[in-house]
């Protein structure tokens, strides 16, 4: 009987029966993989556009074909005397083969062009002139300026970011909408109970702040379990993702670990507000 009270003194709601502990915090914790997973997503693309505006904007190549390659000096010693260029490298085949093997594989028996590597000191600088007199001293020289492709590559990164916010904001409207009708069915299931309360003069206050502090903590460990679920994902997406980053990326280090920290308590917060809303919005309504 002693046991009986204490259980009512703690719960006189009964919302650990009304609010199950399996149905709420798995639909969050879904819901958190998915956030996860978005904002893994934008941070990925603006990490990727930042590397290939810093990196491959700023480089400038020269190809020679395979016929001409004994000309690579010549290009080398053209090149380095124009006051435009801050450094000309050439580019082993060793690193060729390496950067050619994400997209062709293995490629011991492909003639590969000679490639040289440019850095300009002003990146404003239009390289068409610096073709043309290169052309002049080493027929078959090609430069290719990388601007318009990292143009095009930034723009898709930015469209990506954009969907990826867009999900994470459709996550958060559908987390809302699922604690909301998790709070109104926990309240129509204890309808009784909680007419009793007001009648004896439980404030709103107290009535939706058991709510709020049973589904805060319903949401915030269902998205501490989809956040334990994100890490393996990710992690196996970063993997996936390593070529475009040039094979640099560690999936453990590559993964937005503060975003996942902030994922319980966030959840939490929008379930506890959420429940607040709710439960106070149905008891205006009683006599």
């Amino acid at each position: 009987m002693a046991e009986r009270r204490s259980r009512y003194a703690r719960d006189p709601l009964g919302l650990k029966r009304a609010l199950s502990d399996r149905l709420l915090p798995g639909l969050v914790a879904a819901m958190a993989l998915l956030a996860a997973i978005a904002l893994a997503g934008s941070r990925g693309a603006e990490a990727l556009k930042d590397r290939w505006q810093h990196g491959a904007a700023a480089a400038v190549t020269v190809q020679l074909p395979p016929e001409q390659a004994g000309q690579m000096d010549r290009a080398l010693e053209v090149l380095r005397a124009m006051p435009e260029v801050a450094s000309a490298v050439p580019v082993d085949s060793d690193r060729m083969r390496q950067l050619l093997r994400p997209w062709l594989g293995e490629v011991p028996s492909l003639p590969l062009p000679a490639v040289l590597e440019l850095r300009l000191k002003n990146l404003a600088l239009d390289p068409a002139p610096i073709a043309e007199r290169l052309a002049g001293a080493v027929p078959g020289a090609e430069l290719e300026s990388h601007g318009i492709w990292v143009a095009r590559l930034a723009a898709l990164a930015r469209s990506v970011q954009g969907v990826a916010l867009a999900v994470l904001a459709l996550v958060a409207g559908v987390a809302v909408a699922v604690v909301a009708v998790a709070t109104r069915a926990g309240v129509a299931s204890r309808r009784q109970a909680i007419e009793i309360l007001h009648d004896l003069g439980a404030t709103q206050g107290d009535i939706a702040g058991r709510f709020a502090r049973r589904i805060g903590l319903l949401a915030a460990g269902g998205a501490l379990a989809g956040a334990a679920i994100a890490v393996p994902t990710l992690a196996a997406l970063s993997n996936l993702a390593a070529p475009l980053a040039g094979g640099e990326v560690q999936p453990w280090t590559a993964l937005p670990w503060l975003d996942l920290a902030l994922l319980p308590p966030v959840a939490g917060l929008i379930g506890w507000a959420t429940a607040q809303l709710s439960v106070r919005r149905w008891l205006k309504r009683l006599p």
